[in-house]
C-alpha cells in the first residue's frame, strides 16, 4: 500500500459526528501506512509550520483533504495551509515539482442533503461545480485529482450510516492505489506558470534560492 497523508481540516472536531468519526477510522489502519494530521490540533494559532507540512507531502503519494464543505469551499485553516505550504518554486512554477506525480483525492461533508445540491435545489449546482478550484489545483502542482467521496446531510443521518461511510473510507484508504477507476484517469498534464505571470521580483528570489542568478 502506498503512503497515505491524511489532512483534516474541521474548526470544531469534537462537535462533528462525521469527520471525527473518519479521522479517527483512518487512524486505526495498520501498518503506519496512513499519517494523519489534525491542522486545528496543530495550529490553534494558524502558525503552520510550512516545512513540517512540506516534509510530510514529501513523504505520501495520496493526499488527502478531509473536511466539511464551508462557504462551497475549504474551511479557513486549511485555505491558510494551501497558501503557505503550495509555495511558488516548491509545489508550482519554476522549480515546482515536489508534488508532481502524487494524488490529490477529497474527503467532504455537507450539511445540506443531495437534493439540495441540485439546480432545483437552494445550492443551484451539482456538487461537482464546487470542485474546479482543487482540480485546478492540482493540475497547477502536476498532481492527479480523483473523484471526490462527499456525504451529504451530515446533520441528519443516522449513526449506522457515519460507521458504513467511514468503513468506506477506510477501505478506500487501504485499497489505495488499487482502484479501478484510476485506470480510466488520465495523468495528470501540468500547468506551465508563464514568467511574465509572476512578478520580477518573486523570479529573482526563486532564482537566488536555487542557486542562479536573478
Amino acid at each position: 500500500m502506498a503512503k497515505v497523508l491524511l489532512l483534516t481540516a474541521h474548526p470544531q472536531l469534537e462537535h462533528s459526528r462525521v469527520n471525527l468519526a473518519l479521522m479517527t477510522a483512518a487512524r486505526q489502519v495498520p501498518d503506519g501506512t496512513v499519517a494523519v494530521r489534525d491542522l486545528y490540533a496543530l495550529y490553534p494559532d494558524y502558525l503552520i509550520d510550512v516545512a513540517a507540512e512540506q516534509a510530510a507531502l514529501a513523504e505520501a503519494q495520496l493526499v488527502v483533504w478531509q473536511h466539511p464543505l464551508h462557504w462551497y469551499g475549504m474551511p479557513p485553516l486549511l485555505k491558510l495551509w494551501l497558501d503557505e505550504v503550495f509555495a511558488f518554486g516548491w509545489a508550482y512554477g519554476p522549480g515546482g515539482n515536489a508534488l508532481r506525480g502524487k494524488d490529490l483525492w477529497l474527503v467532504v461533508s455537507t450539511g445540506g442533503s443531495a437534493e439540495a445540491y441540485h439546480p432545483s435545489g437552494h445550492n443551484r449546482h451539482f456538487i461537482d461545480a464546487f470542485w474546479p478550484p482543487c482540480e485546478q489545483t492540482a493540475a497547477l502542482a502536476g498532481m492527479r485529482f480523483l473523484p471526490p467521496l462527499v456525504l451529504h446531510g451530515a446533520h441528519q443521518v443516522s449513526d449506522a450510516e457515519v460507521a458504513a461511510h467511514a468503513a468506506l473510507f477506510v477501505a478506500r484508504l487501504q485499497q489505495y492505489p488499487d482502484w479501478p477507476e484510476l485506470d480510466e484517469l488520465p495523468v495528470c498534464p501540468g500547468c506551465e506558470v508563464p514568467m511574465a505571470d509572476r512578478p520580477p521580483e518573486l523570479l529573482a528570489q526563486q532564482a537566488m534560492l536555487s542557486g542562479g542568478q536573478p
